[in-house]
């Protein structure tokens, strides 16, 4: 069996969790450029959703993430 990519744990989160978001990516997968984990899985013909999340960060300020959902997998 090769090696796991920080890609393929991306896919696996989505997969049991219904989501990620890039903190969640960091975190939780130690992945810190969950734009180009996406963008590879694209590429590989995996569809996904994103929804932007409105937040306020710690000063108040308005903030936001993206939160990404696999709609439809490749195969």
């Amino acid at each position: 069996m090769g090696r796991i990519t920080q890609r393929d744990r991306v896919l696996a989160y989505i997969k049991d969790f219904g989501s990620i978001t890039s903190w969640e990516a960091y975190k939780d997968l130690g992945v810190t450029q969950l734009g180009t984990r996406i963008w590879e899985l694209k590429k590989l013909g995996y569809v996904f959703t994103k929804q932007r999340v409105n937040v306020k960060n710690r000063y108040g300020d308005p903030s936001h993430y993206d939160m990404y959902m696999l709609v439809e997998a490749n195969g």
